[in-house]
């Protein structure tokens, strides 16, 4: 039997993506479930970094602080070679525009814990544990989904969007026909949370020796440090569970001075793939996450291209449902993620084979060229910075989406339509927190015609939000105005004081109520 109540959205999927998902489908007001076949929240993890650019974009659901709280900021990487000790600076370049110019260590434990607490404080959502998705028939008004809970019963529900962040074996992208596409890797490699005795604190850790590649990154918890290496091929009992005593024969071979391993909280072997879905979305199914691409774990990128995959979508999905945008801004998810995907597929792949490769050049480059052109290299604080910028994923722009628009005049400095809303020293960031989207009006208040501003919150006062900054040029001189999206990107940027291509620009993609209804009616969302 199916309930006769459909729901909006079906996440299927409660790691850092489905979770980051709910959160913001929550803010938003949206009926929404989220189910997941485990019985408990993963109590351990390959993910152990979150990016600037999550944190920026989880800081308005309430839960950036309580990461930081929890996380290790390090600042520092020491690069052990033969011989010597390699210090190099990682993101201590005084970046102005954003709040967290670091990357935060953090197991991708504690980002379920922090994400899941902060659902339950809601009152209002739970994860459905122990629930799994078994059919998926989207066609029609709906999509139709058969779910089997912990007790062995079924349920038959209706769904008008259902978002697969189930993972590298995506139940819901196979349901959907997607196609999953890439290769995975030949060599294997060993993971442990874990304490180590000799080991300076306060820093990340590279080995790079001609046998191979052992990294410590700094924790806290569940255990002070995360072990990642690549088994050796002439290592024995490959097949056997991680032990310590292989862990150990590693670290004896890769260090030339003493490390003492102990206390692992857990330990694990894997193999890591490259592969991509074909499409993020077919009809009223989407995905996000390791269900739309999976890669190797260079530059701590894949957790935070899911939960920006999650935050790109969750807002889009949520003003469609309530007829207050039209059906075409869910086209633009695919159009702008997907590009990310891709591009971090092609980053992460090459960084993997230069790092891994038993090629005689590569293994020279990789152990005595790069360590010894890196500190003059980061010496720059321009290429630190760009290098910064593009791991930090604080320089992902969507400037080709059908969604943004330059208005007339445009500003020759600062920010593009398309790219991200920078902070200040204003608190940017924190002005445009609430939901919804926001204009900011950069000049002196009586510059802005009443009426104009009246019209740009008319028939859609409860998503739009006014703020006038009584300076010129926010970012550089004459009078701006800009159209801030709820996911913190510039849909609409011009110059001077003349509204009319911002009003355009919001009667077609965020139109008063009555037209959003006529144009969003139920029987073609």
């Amino acid at each position: 039997m199916i309930a006769s109540e459909p729901l909006d959205v079906l996440v299927v999927g409660a790691g850092p993506t489905g979770l980051a998902l709910a959160a913001q489908l929550h803010a938003y007001g949206v009926r929404f479930r989220i189910v997941d076949r485990h019985l408990d929240r993963a109590r351990e993890s390959r993910a152990l970094a979150i990016q600037p650019r999550t944190l920026e974009a989880l800081a308005p659901y309430g839960v950036t602080d309580e990461l930081v709280t929890r996380g290790n900021p390090a600042v520092q990487l020491r690069m052990h070679l033969p011989g010597r000790t390699v210090r190099l600076p990682l993101f201590d370049i005084g970046v102005g525009d954003t709040p967290y110019p670091f990357l935060l260590f953090l197991s991708q434990a504690e980002t379920e814990c922090v994400l899941g607490d902060l659902l339950a404080q809601a009152g209002t959502t739970t994860v459905e544990r122990g629930t799994e998705l078994l059919e998926l028939t989207a066609e029609g008004a709906h999509a139709v989904c058969r779910l089997k809970h912990q007790d062995g019963s079924e349920e038959w529900i209706n769904a008008r969007y259902v978002v697969g962040c189930d993972g590298a074996h995506s139940t819901v992208r196979d349901q959907a026909g997607i196609g999953f596409e890439g290769h995975a890797y030949p060599q294997t490699f060993l993971l442990a949370d874990l304490e180590v005795d000799g080991l300076e604190r306060g820093a990340a850790h590279a080995y790079m020796t001609e046998a191979g590649m052992l990294f410590f990154f700094p924790l806290g918890s569940p255990a002070s440090w995360r072990m990642l290496a690549m088994r050796p091929p002439d290592t024995r009992g490959t097949e056997r569970p991680v032990n310590m005593e292989q862990l150990q024969a590693i670290v004896d071979r890769y260090v030339s001075d003493r490390l003492h391993l102990r206390d692992p909280v857990w330990m694990t072997d894997f193999r890591i793939q490259n592969r991509g879905a074909k499409n993020y979305r077919a009809g009223r199914v989407f995905l996000a996450g390791d269900a739309a691409h999976i890669h190797s774990p260079a530059g701590a990128q894949g957790m935070n291209t899911g939960i920006q995959d999650a935050l790109n979508l969750g807002w889009k999905l949520a003003l469609v449902c309530q007829h207050a945008a039209p059906v075409a801004l869910l086209d633009t998810y695919e159009s702008e993620r997907a590009p990310i995907g891709r591009n971090v597929l092609r980053f992460t792949d090459r960084a993997f084979t230069i790092a891994t490769s038993g090629n005689p050049l590569l293994r020279v480059a990789r152990t005595r060229v790069a360590p010894r052109l890196a500190p003059l290299v980061l010496r720059l604080p321009g290429l630190r910075g760009a290098v910064f910028r593009t791991l930090s994923q604080l320089a992902i722009h969507y400037r080709k989406s059908p969604a943004t628009t330059g208005g007339p005049y445009r500003p020759r400095r600062g920010p593009r339509a398309g790219d991200r809303l920078p902070d200040t020293a204003r608190n940017l960031h924190a002005l445009t927190a609430a939901p919804g989207y926001h204009v900011l009006l950069c000049g002196p208040s009586d510059d802005w015609e009443s009426s104009s501003v009246s019209a740009a919150a008319r028939g859609r006062d409860h998503l739009i939000h006014i703020h006038t900054l009584d300076t010129s040029g926010l970012w550089g001189p004459g009078v701006t105005h800009c159209l801030v999206r709820p996911d913190g990107y510039i849909a609409y940027r011009a110059g001077g004081t003349d509204l009319t291509g911002l009003l355009n620009y919001l009667d077609e993609w965020l139109p008063p109520s009555e037209a959003g209804n006529r144009s969003s009616a139920p029987s073609s969302a």
